[in-house]
């Protein structure tokens, strides 16, 4: 019997802030999920080597899902100390919930770049895809993307429940103008973040002096 679905999100979360929270949260609620599982990244493949330690990152991401019900820390990738594939992430996860319909949540411009990822070809006999994307936003697919896109395509949100994998959703969701390297050059220039990342991610980021930020 398939069970009730779960979504992933997984990035460096360096810090992590309210760009990735309200995406995830509204896909929790939107798509009526049991849970949304953050998944910080060890070193992310495509991205610098992240400013902060894993086991800063863990607390902060630890942090922000306190605050919100249904959002839970997966922390298998930190403990694997290599880089970050997804294709191996979604591997693990699905011979644990063999039954269990996995949302992988990205943006849409994660999936203009797909085929640039490791084992892209086999994301989707694993999980489905989420993409978060701009309401009228017309995105520029590659002919690999495209054919991925036309294939597995679906716009109905209750597919993702019938099935355990295989879907690209297409999820409307206004996306937040807030990045995490804004985040560390507003603390590296002396400015306040306030507002965007949790309180406590704040205070943590003041309380451990990360991205030189002075102790209050």
């Amino acid at each position: 019997m398939i069970q009730k679905a779960i979504g992933l999100l997984g990035g460096t979360f360096d810090p992590i802030h309210v760009g990735h929270l309200r995406p995830a949260i509204a896909l929790l609620e939107r798509l009526n999920l049991s849970e949304v599982r953050l998944i910080p990244n060890y070193i992310p493949p495509h991205k610098a080597t992240p400013d902060s330690s894993p086991e800063h990152r863990l607390a902060m991401v630890q942090l922000a899902a306190s605050q919100t019900t249904g959002l839970v820390v997966d922390e298998r990738e930190l403990k694997r100390d290599r880089p970050s594939y997804t294709l191996d992430t979604l591997k693990e996860l699905r011979a644990e919930l063999p039954d269990t319909p996995l949302c992988f949540l990205m943006g849409m411009d994660s999936l203009c770049q797909l085929d640039q990822w490791h084992g892209w070809q086999q994301l989707l006999d694993y999980a489905h895809l989420v993409v978060s994307h701009r309401p009228g936003w017309q995105p520029d697919f590659n002919a690999n993307i495209s054919a991925l896109v036309k294939a597995h395509a679906t716009s109905d949100a209750k597919q993702l429940s019938r099935q355990v994998s295989g879907c690209i959703y297409l999820f409307d969701n206004p996306q937040l103008d807030i990045s995490s390297t804004h985040i560390r050059n507003c603390v590296k220039e002396g400015n306040n973040p306030q507002y965007l990342l949790p309180e406590p991610v704040l205070n943590y980021i003041r309380d451990k002096g990360l991205y030189q930020l002075p102790v209050l």
